[in-house]
């Protein structure tokens, strides 16, 4: 069967073929809603990883405290929780339960909870990169920060976390573009995303490798933009002799 990627330039409602495949005014293609979708699927995958990164950075900076096995025993049962219980289900859980536990979050549109769901399901898998890059480091490095009078925070501040957080870059990569595959689970609560556009497109138009081929190339090009932007920053932050050259994000 030949391929027909014309189907992109379709309208939306009565199927017919527009000059320039965009839409004017009331006129909507199938170009317009894939590049719509696309920037579902960015905005849903780029707010989930920064609250992943931000509480999982918390989380896992607490399980490595000195004399603190509270704090240790607390981010360790939320990297048991959010680890152990499938995205598909901490969606729905979301969608559906916690606003009926907490009422005011009846109110919230379903793309926070999907955020929340998707940076917090995320957020365990940093917590324990976090935790096994301050680990990696050697013990001296600490005790030189509170041999120079650091208090805790300022010695992770200053000290621990800029070498851990160099040493886990390449992990950080691949959970970076791990939760845009990931943030496909939005649509099942009807977020407007590349995968929910591929389901009902494929159908309407009865030309599902063309959809498919083309969401497929913008995860793609969605991962690996991600893979360079990490790459760059593993690059410019390398410390000669502490990191090896060439175990840099994305295999370059």
């Amino acid at each position: 069967m030949a391929m027909d990627w014309q189907v992109f330039c379709k309208d939306t409602l009565d199927q017919n073929v527009i000059a320039g495949c965009f839409g004017h005014g009331k006129e909507y293609t199938y170009l317009d809603w894939l590049l719509n979708a696309w920037g579902w699927t960015v905005s849903v995958s780029l707010t989930g990883l920064a609250i992943a990164l931000i509480v999982g950075s918390i989380v896992g900076v607490i399980r490595t405290l000195p004399d603190s096995p509270w704090l240790s025993r607390f981010g360790n049962a939320w990297v048991e929780l959010f680890r152990n219980i499938p995205l598909l289900v901490q969606i729905f859980l979301w969608y559906f339960v916690v606003p009926a536990l907490v009422p005011p979050m009846k109110s919230f549109p379903p793309f926070i909870l999907v955020v929340l769901a998707l940076g917090l399901f995320t957020s365990a898998r940093i917590a324990e990169q976090v935790r096994a890059g301050v680990q990696a480091l050697p013990k001296g490095q600490r005790y030189a920060g509170m041999a120079m009078g650091f208090t805790t925070v300022q010695y992770y501040r200053y000290v621990l976390l800029p070498m851990a957080y160099r040493i886990i870059i390449p992990p950080l990569t691949s959970e970076s573009m791990n939760i845009f595959k990931n943030s496909a689970v939005a649509f099942a609560v009807s977020i407007p995303e590349l995968t929910q556009y591929a389901l009902q497109v494929g159908e309407e138009t009865a030309r599902p490798i063309e959809v498919y081929l083309a969401v497929t190339v913008l995860y793609a090009i969605s991962a690996f933009v991600i893979n360079r932007i990490f790459a760059f920053i593993e690059k410019r932050s390398q410390v000669p002799g502490f990191v090896a050259a060439g175990t840099g994000a994305g295999g370059h």
